[in-house]
């Protein structure tokens, strides 16, 4: 095999690679606890997208009591911490990286 060849295989393995970041990085997955009163539904990558909460999940001697607009507003205000948290995590492992690797960006790395 000569370097045109390998080169070529390297350019199509970076293709597929690429291309299952993408699909992955579409991909949404759903998790439930306690029966269905709280579901998270994440990305491929890990990132954080939203949270579901059922009304016996606050309330679960009377759900009846519990307004929909409290569940979204608690529903909101989780969803931002995690996702405030997530970036704190991401831009703290990228400031580390950098200062392993003197500032050098190594594709794939982050």
């Amino acid at each position: 095999m000569n370097i045109a060849q390998m080169m070529k295989q390297a350019q199509q393995m970076q293709k597929r690679l690429q291309d299952a970041q993408t699909e992955l990085a579409n991909t949404e997955f759903s998790a439930d606890a306690g029966n269905g009163a709280v579901n998270v539904i994440c990305d491929g990558q890990g990132k954080f997208k939203s949270i579901k909460l059922s009304a016996s999940a606050l309330n679960p001697e009377n759900p009846d009591s519990v307004d929909a607009d409290t569940i979204e507003m608690l529903e909101d205000l989780i969803t931002t911490a995690m996702n405030q948290a997530t970036q704190q995590a991401t831009n703290a492992m990228q400031a580390k990286m950098k200062s392993l690797t003197g500032g050098i960006n190594i594709p794939g790395l982050f």
